[in-house]
């Protein structure tokens, strides 16, 4: 044996009687120093086991939920105001001065808009229509467009939470989903009512529980309390679930649920439609909202556009130049259809559907408006998500997945920050519809300046069309409007549309200086503006 292998046998053999020598001394330890030693292991082992779950479940659902909340909600005072927002802004301050609405089925939809700006506008400060702003009325949509987001989340969880994700961030930052939460207008709340129905109809489904029943018929009720078109989404969702059905409902009751889930949507709607008891009328106006709201969709509301409207706004337009595209997010979506096609995902497979239900009827109905749009989104964004989960299966499909996913958040996010930043009001903004004209901001400055000179004359604006000037001109003494040139036109300020300026020019015994001013896309107004 050479000197080298007496060495390793010594050692080993020391290994060997160091074994028995510590297994002995741990013997000896009393028992609450081994208690002690495994309490201080666990104690330091408890914050991991805390945060782990946390970081990989709700972190990046919250990181989520914060860049759709900023998103929506940062400068909404920097657009001006749409004509639209400008006549329900106003129905708001009445609402908020007066406690009292009366719900009109000729010009207006349901009332759940409205009354949702009131606790808005009472901890901002604000309690009559002077006083309110356009961040004020526009944060409830905005307010709406991220718990919507959320709500997707919670709708995509049977896709995984990876999925789930994915689709909530898609919408986050979707051009039509934010634009239009930062709008005054009734989509973004049926959005979010008609994710909150379908989030609790699934709690139902797999629970069985009655409070997800009467929770999905409040959601209901609230769905219809905000637009008469509400319907379409429940039958599509019913089509859908037929089309593609999955396990039955866990309850044993159903009849009961069910009952009980319409009782709840009837109860508030109810309340909603009737204006809480103080308008009674308001229920029977809503089904006459219902033959008008036929009546407009079939045609001849001059909002006709082809059946390739809406699949434009979500492919590739050039107009005046500017480039608007969601070629990326569409294709995904496409592949999510093939996806749910040939895989058995009874989630996905619903989503399709509902998504071809809705995409199919706002296509073949004649009246569109590209704030329809936002409710492409959701139904769109899962199926991205869905084929996003299923190139991440493929081999070497999650470097794929993770640069495809990465370029149509950009390519969203880009076209987001054009549309609700950079050209928000610009006529080559296909969102901006009919757009209301930067020049409106200017009525008020020059309204202001033309009292102070001639505090006991009126503003008169005589125009056929004037929205969104009564939002602007709102607070303001001895404001009127008129349709047609009065006898006496005279006054501190008076605003005539191009076509009636000649008439009110005639009548105008003073002395005015004249300039123009654009109220939107084709819309001018002569302002005269009394001098000395």
């Amino acid at each position: 044996m050479t000197g080298s292998s007496a060495q390793q046998d010594i050692k080993i053999n020391a290994e060997a009687f160091s074994w028995p020598i510590e297994f002995s001394r741990r013997r000896s330890e009393p028992g609450a120093t081994r208690a002690t030693r495994l309490v201080a292991r666990r104690l330091i082992a408890l914050p991991s086991l805390i945060l782990l779950p946390l970081v990989q479940r709700w972190i990046p659902l919250a990181l989520i939920g914060f860049v759709a909340l900023w998103l929506r909600t940062c400068d909404l005072a920097r657009r001006p105001m749409h004509a639209d927002e400008a006549n329900q802004a106003v129905k708001t301050g009445e609402l908020l001065e007066h406690g009292a609405y009366v719900y009109d089925p000729a010009d207006h939809h349901g009332p759940t808009l409205y009354y949702a700006v009131l606790p808005v506008a009472w901890l901002r400060g604000q309690h009559s229509l002077a006083t309110l702003t356009e961040t004020t009325v526009r944060l409830v949509p905005a307010l709406a467009g991220t718990v919507a987001v959320l709500l997707l989340a919670a709708l995509a969880a049977p896709l995984g939470r990876g999925p789930a994700l994915i689709a909530a961030g898609l919408m986050a930052v979707s051009p039509p989903a934010v634009y239009y939460s930062r709008y005054f207008i009734q989509e973004t709340l049926l959005v979010a009512f008609t994710l909150a129905a379908f989030v609790c109809a699934s709690q139902w489904w797999r629970q069985g529980k009655l409070g997800w029943a009467l929770a999905t018929g409040a959601c209901l009720g609230l769905m219809q309390a905000t637009k008469a078109s509400a319907g379409l989404f429940l039958l599509a969702a019913a089509l859908a679930a037929v089309l593609a059905p999955a396990r039955s409902p866990a309850s044993s009751r159903r009849r009961r649920d069910g009952l009980f889930a319409a009782g709840a949507a009837l109860v508030v709607w109810i309340l909603f439609q009737s204006s809480f008891g103080t308008n009674p009328a308001g229920i029977r106006d809503a089904f006459t909202a219902l033959g008008r709201a036929s009546t407009r969709l079939a045609g001849g509301s001059g909002h006709e556009k082809p059946w390739t409207y809406y699949l434009g706004l979500f492919g590739w337009q050039r107009v005046g130049g500017v480039l608007w595209e969601q070629m990326v997010f569409s294709a995904l979506a496409c592949g999510g259809l093939g996806v749910a096609a040939f895989t058995r995902q009874p989630f996905l497979r619903w989503a399709a559907f509902y998504t071809l239900v809705i995409v199919t009827v706002f296509s073949l109905t004649p009246y569109k408006t590209p704030w329809h749009a936002i409710h492409f989104v959701p139904g769109l964004a899962l199926l991205a998500a869905g084929a996003l989960a299923a190139i991440r299966r493929l081999h070497t499909g999650r470097i794929v997945a993770a640069a495809v996913g990465f370029g149509c958040v950009a390519s969203l996010t880009h076209q987001t920050w054009r549309a609700a930043f950079i050209r928000p009001a610009d006529e080559r903004n296909p969102y901006a519809y009919v757009h209301s004209s930067p020049d409106v901001l200017k009525f008020r400055a020059l309204a202001d300046a033309a009292l102070a000179d001639f505090p006991d004359r009126p503003v008169r604006i005589i125009s056929e069309e004037y929205w969104p000037l009564p939002w602007y001109l709102r607070g303001l003494p001895s404001v009127g409007y008129w349709s047609a040139p009065p006898a006496d036109c005279d006054g501190t300020l008076v605003i005539a549309s191009a076509a009636q300026a000649g008439t009110v020019r005639a009548r105008l015994q003073g002395r005015y200086q004249e300039s123009i001013l654009g109220l939107r896309p084709g819309v001018l107004c002569v302002v005269f503006t009394a001098i000395r």
